[in-house]
């Protein structure tokens, strides 16, 4: 990775420009053509840097249900139980910590009904009983970007 991909990461994760052409209008701020863009970005994502471009929605404000999921893990069953994590369509991320519930995950569904039927699927699945569903009572907004 070297400086313009770096350029790049950082402007991808303030926002992409609301633009027919949002990677050119990236491409004019740094410098570079739109292909060249493009092709770093394809790159970066084939590499595993990018994981995925969208938009982040508040689902409550969508009628949708959410939770932050915290999971105790053993560590013989951390890569598979994270593998079922990841495949499921509403999961958002997740991420380890040093922590008795060393895996948390947000999940979103439909409703909340949904919400516990996906957890338990993921216990069924994974043989992990341990999967607290930490609902929030109150929201607050952290804006994580990592400025490289």
């Amino acid at each position: 990775m070297d400086d313009l991909d770096r350029m790049i990461l950082n402007l991808v994760q303030d926002g992409l420009p609301l633009d027919k052409e949002p990677f050119a209008r990236i491409a004019e701020r740094i410098g570079i053509s739109e292909d060249e863009v493009l092709e770093r970005i394809g790159r970066m994502k084939d590499e595993g840097v990018i994981r995925r471009i969208g938009a982040i929605f508040e689902p409550g404000r969508l009628g949708l249900a959410s939770t932050l999921c915290a999971a105790r893990v053993p560590r013989e069953k951390l890569t598979d139980f994270v593998k079922s994590v990841n495949a499921h369509p509403g999961v958002t991320h997740n991420y380890r910590r040093n922590h008795p519930y060393n895996v948390w995950f947000t999940l979103t569904e439909a409703t909340e009904k949904a919400l516990a039927d996906a957890i338990a699927q993921l216990i069924e699945n994974t043989g992990i009983s341990s999967i607290k569903s930490l609902k929030a009572k109150r929201t607050f907004k952290i804006d994580a970007r990592f400025w490289l």
